[in-house]
């Protein structure tokens, strides 16, 4: 890794853009594709997002910046329709006071003391799904991370199984992120909500499927009377400053996002690791051989967490390459500036971890699968700012421990056992609600 470029950054205008729509087009047709584009034009990008004027941020110390500053000099983006639709009024569509009254009701929730509890959970559901397979069996890796993870969640949230309901919300669940990974990437966007495009009426069907699963859920953890440790007991039992708890129509909100963040995201970066390590044996190999140093054919438990060091920066590693959330968005406020350059009110803020991860300034051979690029004992560190697969500043994912913890623990249990082959093809990446593999990842599962 090589530091970053400390002298002033380039400011540039990117060229061409349509009337009324701007550069959206481009954007619409490949994201990815653009973003990394933009990237190499220069480290601040003015652009036209439509109308509005937007800027892109490639440094990872203005990227730093502009994170640090959301709630002051900048504010939170609002989300597209479909966005607010799924998650209504929970945290992460909150700004200002609200913002913070709830995340002061929800952060306790999943503190490292809470998530030590649910480590066993996380094991436990990983171990059931490994042994369900045989050697030789081919499997949807996304499909079986998606089915695990949302056992996980399901638990830890609900403190109930999911009593195999996997297969409907799963389908909503799948159907919701796709018809928001269209608004997502640009042109949707644009449309007023009032519009009933067809892909609209699908969000909304697989959205009231949804709710009614979580509220039947929710029925289910407080119907019984009895004292419960989850996740959904916590925020019931949250109290704001002024001893005000959650509505319930907040309490829906929350418990759909906390949901959305332990399954989606989780079941996403499993998948790209598991793509990954079939790709690179070698990898796997020195995997391997920690998980059989340190745990020896037992489950992990949270102590164990701190000791899987190189599973840990596999998990790092594939975060980089693959990073679940591939564009984060603020909005400029007065008296708003970056590296000293003024940002007019009401300009749309974008920065990508997709793009800023594969900067070859903060990471040598940034296209390559290297974990080890993450032991401090050999290399230097990748300057703050250059890895933000779930944000940065004070509107940093709460979840981001859970998801770290689970992610390790829910890999080193299943690689005590299994390999899973995908074999050589390669899958693209596809910008959606997350950064979604393009095509099925189907593997082989072989022996450890």
């Amino acid at each position: 890794m090589t530091t970053t470029d400390v002298d002033a950054p380039v400011r540039v205008q990117a060229p061409g853009g349509l009337p009324l729509l701007g550069h959206l087009p481009d954007m619409a047709k490949e994201p990815l594709s653009f973003f990394e584009k933009l990237r190499g034009l220069g480290d601040i990008v003015d652009w036209r997002a439509g109308r509005t004027p937007a800027v892109f941020l490639f440094r990872p110390e203005d990227i730093q910046e502009l994170l640090g500053g959301v709630e002051t000099r900048f504010r939170h983006a609002d989300r597209p329709w479909g966005f607010k639709l799924l998650l209504g009024d929970g945290l992460i569509n909150t700004v200002g006071a609200e913002w913070r009254r709830k995340r002061g009701l929800v952060q306790p929730s999943v503190r490292p003391r809470q998530v030590r509890g649910y480590a066993t959970v996380m094991a436990e559901c990983a171990a059931e799904a490994a042994g369900r397979w045989q050697p030789g069996d081919r499997v949807d890796v996304q499909q079986e991370m998606a089915a695990l993870t949302q056992r996980i969640a399901v638990r830890t949230l609900f403190g109930a199984d999911s009593a195999g309901r996997e297969a409907v919300i799963g389908k909503a669940m799948e159907i919701a992120q796709r018809e928001i990974g269209a608004e997502l990437g640009g042109m949707m966007a644009m449309l007023p909500p009032w519009v009933p495009t067809p892909g609209r009426r699908r969000l909304k069907k697989a959205v009231a499927e949804i709710d009614a699963e979580v509220g039947r859920l929710i029925a289910e953890s407080t119907s019984g009377g009895e004292e419960r440790d989850d996740l959904l007991s916590r925020l019931m039992a949250a109290r704001d400053e002024n001893g005000v708890a959650l509505t319930p129509k907040e309490l829906r909100d929350e418990a759909v996002t906390l949901y959305v963040a332990g399954h989606e995201t989780t079941a996403t970066a499993l998948t790209w690791t598991w793509y990954l390590l079939s790709h690179h044996p070698e990898v796997r190999d020195r995997l391997t051989r920690e998980l059989k140093s340190v745990l020896g054919g037992r489950l992990p438990t949270f102590e164990d967490y701190q000791s899987l060091r190189y599973v840990q920066q596999v998990v790092k590693e594939s975060l980089r390459i693959f990073p679940v959330v591939w564009v984060v968005t603020a909005v400029a406020d007065t008296g708003a500036s970056i590296a000293g350059h003024p940002i007019e009110k009401g300009t749309m803020m974008w920065t990508s971890p997709w793009a800023t991860h594969r900067d070859p300034r903060s990471f040598t051979d940034p296209d390559v699968f290297r974990p080890e690029r993450w032991d401090s004992d050999a290399e230097p560190k990748a300057p703050d700012g250059a890895w933000f697969p779930f944000g940065g500043g004070p509107r940093t994912c709460l979840g981001l421990r859970f998801a770290l913890v689970e992610t390790v623990l829910v890999l080193a249990t299943i690689a005590q056992r299994f390999h899973l082959d995908a074999g050589p093809g390669k899958t693209e990446p596809k910008a959606q609600f997350t950064l979604q593999p393009g095509g099925p990842v189907v593997a082989t599962v072989r022996d450890a």
